[in-house]
């Protein structure tokens, strides 16, 4: 019996190889984060766990009920004999993260196979392995992380009703007994522990990603703050150094440098004895990111110094953009290539575009020509500054009294930048990735607003795939948020609703805030107005591309009465967007009446 268990967790080593790939793919990273699976990736999830049982079986061990010997590798089987295995973890799993549909779908794929293997347990193997998806849907949780002594708890019971089963429907009786005695406690600690170790591996693989990625924001939005000052003054030689000396304080980096469209504006740390401010270029690859105004790696043959000896073996140069146009670049050398990883480059291709959108705010003529023309930049390009600084002081006063919160608003908060970023090259999105923005962005706000503030959720799924210009329902919200419940104390609620109906979208944002009196309801969008509270260029622009692209009959309708609140409302036509719009990586929306709010 010990050698037995000792075998089969030894062959746990297989699960954990399994848990670590699952972590690769889209649709699981949807099972663990997402309240529910689509069609699409229930069968997805249904066809990996249920290959993962047959695997679970075909790496168990053959027991003879005759000889009571072992076979360590499963093929057929004869009628005497039966398979020690691990083909409940896949099922178990399947219903503890997909719900009982998935796990009933993978138990009969799981369960099917084991009963045309034969032996004297087939018919007994096969439907427990099927009970054994429905045992694990029924603990299924919404809006829940299974734990580790669950998962061990209920692995550790699916294999002890297996043993039931074989005993109730195996014969010979006496076979079946001498089979339990052998096979069972080992069989029910080994996928117990099973279950939980494939778990364990899951969560400490995606925690440390969104550890990476919680730092890497960090660090980002930190020197965006720091460099904004400096920025803000336009792209020269001073702000150049300043920003220079942040970054490689900051990245620690062997040497980063800034340059214009011809010349050398700043370097920072080694190789600043020859690349200096005010000389030109000294390689051909700055010359091509240039031109080309694509982000390129460099090694050291490519970077070509024309100083002997140079240290600077590896480089990444990505562009600085104003209007569309590569105005500099901005580089990071490297000691070797191996020092640039794939963590590296997502940080770096976000800063370039953060301090792009730095120079874009610091062009007065351009925010100037945005303001009167409403173009979509306006809202693409648009980071606002206090958002940015509010959110950093939320997150600072958490990361001591409440570390776990403080690291999930960083995630939102860098959720919501990739978004903004990502929208300015699109022309068109879908009301599902423009609520996933929405979401991000209440999300925070949430947090500063410490409970007063409530969301609730009425959205129609089939909805979601419709085409909108990016940028549209963010501004809106925004707007509801910062002048609706301004100085509003408590009880401030904002109500998201997206329907169809008549070949048509409709969406509604409302809020209980202070409301506005009819006067400006009616000119609110119709040109932006000055005030002290705000221009109202946001919800200009928004009803301007929203007129532009489908007619008239789009334009944003506002009922608005002073202390009652007020509704923006707009309906389009109906026209579904190819699903490539649709990212599965990214947490599913909510697709049914609910009330949102942060803990």
């Amino acid at each position: 019996m010990l050698e037995l268990l000792v075998t089969m967790v030894e062959r746990l080593g297989i699960l954990v190889t399994i848990a670590f790939v699952l972590t690769r793919f889209p649709f699981f990273r949807s099972m663990i984060y997402e309240n529910q699976l689509n069609r699409k990736q229930q069968i997805t999830a249904i066809l990996f766990f249920g290959f993962f049982g047959i695997i679970g079986t075909y790496s168990g061990l053959t027991l003879s009920a005759d000889s009571l010997k072992f076979n360590k590798w499963t093929s057929g089987l004869n009628s005497d004999e039966a398979i020690a295995n691990s083909r409940v973890i896949g099922v178990v799993l399947a219903g503890l993260l997909g719900g009982y549909r998935v796990g009933i779908g993978a138990g009969l794929l799981a369960g099917v196979h084991r009963f045309t293997l034969g032996g004297f347990t087939a018919i007994s193997c096969g439907s427990a392995t099927i009970i054994s998806g429905i045992l694990a849907g029924l603990f299924y949780r919404k809006n829940k992380h299974v734990n580790l002594s669950s998962a061990f708890f209920i692995g550790a019971l699916a294999e002890s009703m297996q043993m039931l089963i074989i005993l109730l429907l195996s014969h010979p009786f006496e076979k079946a007994w001498t089979l339990v005695n052998i096979i069972g406690l080992p069989m029910i600690i080994a996928n117990g522990l099973g279950c939980a170790l494939f778990l364990l591996i899951i969560k400490s693989v995606i925690n440390e990603e969104e550890k990476v990625g919680a730092i890497q924001a960090q660090k980002t939005l930190l020197i965006m703050k720091k460099t904004l000052a400096h920025l803000r003054n336009g792209l020269n030689t001073e702000s150049a150094q300043a920003a220079c000396q942040i970054i490689h304080k900051e990245l620690n980096t062997s040497a980063v440098s800034i340059t214009n469209a011809s010349e050398i504006l700043a370097h920072v740390g080694l190789g600043d004895d020859h690349h200096r401010s005010n000389n030109p270029f000294q390689t051909q690859i700055t010359w091509d990111v240039i031109h080309k105004g694509e982000i390129v790696t460099a090694d050291h043959e490519s970077i070509n110094c024309r100083v002997k000896g140079c240290k600077l073996g590896a480089a990444v140069i990505a562009p600085l953009k104003q209007r569309g146009k590569t105005i500099g670049t901005l580089k990071f050398y490297f000691r070797s290539e191996k020092e640039i990883t794939p963590v590296i480059m997502e940080l770096i291709t976000g800063l370039s575009a953060l301090l792009s959108n730095q120079l874009e705010l610091a062009d007065s003529d351009k925010a100037h020509q945005l303001a009167k023309e409403a173009e979509i930049k306006a809202l693409q390009a648009q980071i606002s500054p206090h958002f940015l600084f509010n959110t950093l002081n939320t997150i600072l006063s958490l990361i001591r009294v409440n570390p776990t919160k403080a690291r999930k608003l960083l995630v939102y908060l860098s959720h919501f930048l990739r978004q903004n970023l990502s929208v300015t090259t699109q022309s068109l999105t879908t009301l599902e990735q423009e609520l996933k923005q929405v979401q991000a962005y209440l999300a925070i706000e949430e947090a500063r607003f410490a409970d007063k503030l409530t969301i609730i959720y009425e959205i129609e799924d089939h909805a979601l795939m419709q085409g909108i210009p990016p940028l549209t329902l963010q501004p809106i919200v925004e707007n509801a948020v910062k002048h609706g419940m301004k100085d509003k104390e408590s009880d401030c609620i904002i109500k998201i609703t997206i329907f169809t109906q008549n070949h048509a979208v409709y969406v509604k944002i409302k809020d209980n805030g202070h409301g506005m009196s009819k006067q400006r309801s009616e000119q609110i969008c119709k040109t932006p107005i000055s005030s002290k509270t705000g221009s109202g260029v946001a919800l200009y622009n928004v009803n301007r591309r929203l007129t532009t692209m489908f007619g008239d009959h789009a334009a944003l309708k506002i009922k608005s009465e002073l202390e009652q609140g007020t509704e923006i409302s707009f309906s389009i036509p109906y026209t579904e967007v190819e699903t490539q719009w649709n990212n599965p990586s990214e947490h599913s929306l909510p697709t049914m009446s609910r009330t949102a709010g942060m803990n």
